[in-house]
């Protein structure tokens, strides 16, 4: 993987290493929302919302744009699929890695049954 790839993954972990960036991005899955929207069910300020919406932009999970008066945001779908695509990847690996252990285990058992 490229140095550019592992900072962008980086960035994406980073943004949904925290409990509510990631009910944001789950609230965004649901539909747009503005900062003001995201920020109901959260005893936080709307800055500190706008924040943790600042952060999951600067990954690439939501996007932002001006609607007259309106900031809304909406889940970067196109990016989510990027990593899904990366962890299933990473889950056919270790289950790939894991199906040749078993075969190895199997073998030695079976060896030492002779």
């Amino acid at each position: 993987m490229s140095t550019t790839a592992d900072a962008d993954l980086d960035a994406v972990f980073a943004a949904l290493g925290h409990r509510t960036r990631r009910a944001i991005v789950a609230r965004l899955a649901r539909g747009d929302a503005t900062v003001g929207e995201l920020a109901e069910p959260f005893d936080l300020t709307h800055q500190a919302v706008s924040r943790h919406v600042g952060i999951l932009r600067r990954s690439g999970l939501v996007q932002q744009w001006v609607d007259g008066q309106r900031r809304p945001c909406r889940l970067n779908v196109e990016r989510m699929r990027e990593l899904g695509g990366w962890i299933a990847e990473q889950q056919r690996e270790w289950e790939s890695r894991l199906d040749r252990l078993e075969e190895h285990l199997a073998a030695v058992r079976t060896r030492r049954q002779r």
